[in-house]
């Protein structure tokens, strides 16, 4: 008899062991990423295989049975990241980029993954706040939140990421003011390791607190435009010797800008244009690495031209538009070797102006709309672009020259060469591949870049150089990229459409459009060093034996397409 009972419980494991192989739950992921598949619309077909690690599933990477990596980028994903993901507590990346059908708040849940190291949602649909909880991640070094709807404010616990060197929550609708660490409270002063603050485009408001900013930080990216800031510029950011790029503009900063930033040497591009910012034009004669400037739109106090402008033979941009700059234009700025743009229009230079007989062989633009030029000395070694309307010189006998007239709105822009291919046309779902020459479906999206150090786009050899590091970089065939429409947007960043192509065929699979994601969302791909910081938007791809319906790509079914 208990030989029988024991045949019994004998055949109950085997047939219990046997149902959980059959339903793939084998080992502790299993069921979270099962649960994940029931809510999220337009999965990989693979998910439909039995087991993620086994099989595997398109986007999982496992290391003994467990689930370390989760890489589903720009694979038109619909649904909502519940607690479930919380049970993957062996994860380390988790990069759910350019999938804008999921929405619905982030899970605190996500605070229990505390082994992961990069967490990408840019490019989503989601809402709410950010979860405390992320501050529980403490081995993470990457976060990017940006471009969802996110509100409320920035939680305080972000400051207890200590290995965290990538924070990018902008293009939000997030609220409040920067936490600083109090007695009892962690803040965004705590990130000594971090390089990089991106929080622009977002809603928040009050003063830049002095205390986030201290001599012990490795900052190279400060984007806090777009905003609501007001008050003071505070003086501790001058302690910040690693910044390159500061972007405090379109806020409502008051008071006069702090002298000690002229100490911040490795900074390349400045920009405090659009705000209050009264006393003089501030010295920036120690910046011998400044490539841009954009001071324009301030309260500053009538003055001539400050002496930096005589003196930084780097810059490629000058921008001090709307100001209270009177007397000469130093001859000095138009010979700078890299000088392309010089912009400063809605001011009141007087005097007889010159370039001088010394021009800088860049230089395309020399903009001086609407200011109280009576007289010039023209130069004939420049032959570019000179605007003087709105300038009493313009009635004068230089009335009906072209220097007079209204500059054109509409430049002709760049565009990758598709000369070799002839008249040949696609179909509206498809695009010419200019190495091949073949329609296909591209991978496409925007690049927006959020610091570059030159404005003039009228040089192909930028994008040249663009397309050459993307291919290379992304290890896609020579000749496989197509850029389109360059333009300086509302916000001043640089937006080129991008198209990317198979190296064979017209489809890429799901590994190659996951792989290509995670190197734009993480960074892994770097542009030229002129483009500055970018953050990349993919549109929805369309894989092969997917339709279109509702802006995203799908099979009609749970996956979202099959494998080419």
């Amino acid at each position: 008899m208990a030989a029988l009972e024991f045949f019994f419980f004998f055949l109950v494991l085997l047939f219990s062991a046997g149902t959980q192989g059959i339903l793939g739950f084998t080992n502790p992921d299993d069921r979270a990423l099962q649960s994940l598949k029931d809510q999220w619309k337009n999965t990989p077909p693979s998910w439909e295989k039995s087991d993620p690690c086994g099989t595997p599933w398109d986007g999982i990477t496992c290391n003994n049975s467990r689930v370390t990596a989760m890489g589903l980028s720009t694979m038109g994903l619909q649904g909502r990241l519940e607690a479930d993901i919380g049970e993957l507590t062996e994860l380390r990346s988790l990069d759910l980029s350019f999938n804008p059908g999921l929405i619905g708040s982030l899970t605190p849940n996500l605070g229990n993954l505390e082994k992961l190291n990069i967490l990408i949602l840019a490019g989503c649909g989601f809402t709410g706040q950010i979860p405390d909880e992320l501050g529980n991640l403490s081995e993470l070094t990457f976060l990017a939140l940006n471009s969802n709807n996110l509100t409320g404010p920035i939680p305080p616990s972000l400051g207890k990421l200590s290995n965290l060197y990538w924070l990018d929550l902008a293009d939000n609708k997030l609220s409040g003011s920067f936490p600083i660490s109090t007695s009892t409270s962690p803040g965004l002063d705590q990130l000594l390791k971090a390089k990089h603050f991106h929080f622009n485009k977002n809603q928040l408001s009050g003063s830049i607190p002095r205390n986030l900013f201290s001599s012990g930080m490795e900052l190279i990216h400060v984007l806090f435009d777009g905003n609501k800031l007001s008050g003071a510029i505070p003086d501790t950011l001058g302690l910040v010797q690693t910044l390159e790029v500061l972007r405090l503009d379109r806020n409502s900063l008051a008071g006069p800008v702090p002298s000690n930033l002229n100490n911040l040497t490795n900074v390349n591009e400045l920009n405090l244009a659009h705000n209050q910012l009264t006393g003089t034009v501030p010295n920036l004669t120690g910046m011998d690495h400044l490539s841009y400037v954009d001071l324009s739109n301030n309260s500053f106090e009538a003055s001539e031209a400050p002496a930096w402008f005589s003196t930084l033979t780097t810059l490629t941009t000058l921008i001090l538009e709307q100001g209270s700059l009177y007397g000469s234009v130093p001859q000095k700025v138009f010979s700078f070797p890299n000088i392309e743009q010089v912009k400063l229009k809605d001011n009141s230079f007087n005097d007889t102006f010159s370039m001088g007989d010394s021009i800088g062989g860049s230089l395309q633009l020399v903009d001086l709309q609407n200011n109280q030029i009576s007289s010039v000395t023209l130069s004939s070694g420049y032959t570019n672009s000179l605007v003087l309307v709105g300038n009493p010189v313009c009635n004068t006998s230089l009335s009906n020259t072209a220097y007079c007239q209204n500059p054109d709105e509409n430049p002709k822009t760049y565009a990758t060469n598709l000369a070799n291919c002839g008249n040949k046309l696609c179909s509206p779902d498809k695009k010419l591949n200019p190495q091949s020459c073949e329609c296909a479906y591209a991978y496409e999206g925007t690049l927006y870049f959020r610091g570059p150090s030159f404005r003039e786009l009228s040089d192909s050899n930028i994008f040249h150089s663009l397309e050459s590091s993307l291919w290379n970089k992304l290890n896609l065939t020579p000749g496989s990229v197509f850029l389109q429409n360059p333009f300086f947007n509302i916000n001043d960043y640089l937006q080129i459409q991008l198209a990317l192509f198979p190296p064979t065929g017209k489809y890429f699979n799901r590994s190659e459009v996951a792989r290509i994601g995670f190197a734009m969302s993480n960074q892994t791909y770097k542009p030229p060093p002129q483009f500055g910081p970018y953050y990349f938007i993919a549109s929805p791809y369309h894989f092969q034996g997917t339709t279109l319906q509702g802006g995203l790509y799908t099979s009609g079914g749970g996956g979202g397409g099959s494998c080419n």
